[in-house]
């Protein structure tokens, strides 16, 4: 069986689910990070030395697998479970979803987090409007290239979901799922369509459909 360890209130933690659910995958979800605790002990850094969520042990003996860092999960999921499908055959498209992966991560990811934290878990006598603006200034530009990139194709990669379409799906969840009380937000016509067809799918539920916390 393949284990999981985090909470699903992590956007990383979500994205591994998801894939997992995606897959039909049977799988065990144990609480850890926050207010769970867990991963400062030996025991889960012997898994992730990070102490950060998620990590998988999947398998047993010589086959046994143990990762750490979300986006690598998901490629691994992937490409054990579904190559050819999710995980893309093809170099261009599976080097083509790496990128899109990599830019959720390393672009869109960091860009929002700050109103994140600051809409959703710090006070709200304790916010700081010029940290907002900052972000969402830095966030909105890439929410309108994602939609022109959207504007012709279906999901991420063309007429299929692929491991591509995870990671940024659940920024997008995130994004969209803010208080966002104090600005009005552009409207990205082809990522809300995009969006909406992800929300629908049958392995989205139960982390798609969640309030941020």
């Amino acid at each position: 069986m393949l284990n999981i360890w985090g909470r699903i209130s992590s956007i990383n933690v979500r994205k591994v689910v998801w894939c997992a659910q995606e897959l039909g995958l049977d799988f065990q979800r144990t609480e850890a990070g926050g207010r769970f605790g867990v991963v400062q002990t030996p025991e889960y850094q012997r898994l992730n030395p990070n102490a950060l969520v998620p990590a998988i042990d999947d398998g047993e003996g010589e086959e046994r697998v143990t990762l750490w860092e979300s986006n690598v999960i998901v490629r691994y999921l992937c490409a054990k479970h579904s190559m050819g499908r999710l995980y893309p055959d093809l170099l261009s498209e599976r080097f083509d979803a790496e990128r899109w992966m990599d830019w959720q991560q390393t672009t869109l990811n960091p860009a929002g987090s700050s109103a994140f934290r600051q809409w959703v878990r710090t006070p709200p006598a304790q916010r700081n409007p010029e940290v907002i603006a900052k972000s969402v200034n830095a966030t909105e530009p890439l929410f309108a290239m994602l939609d022109a990139h959207l504007s012709t194709r279906t999901f991420m990669l063309g007429e299929h979901f692929t491991m591509a379409d995870i990671p940024v799906g659940c920024e997008a969840h995130r994004w969209f799922g803010l208080p966002q009380t104090e600005y009005t937000r552009p409207i990205w016509p082809n990522v809300e369509r995009w969006f909406g067809d992800l929300r629908i799918r049958a392995g989205a539920r139960g982390v798609l459909d969640l309030a941020l916390e």
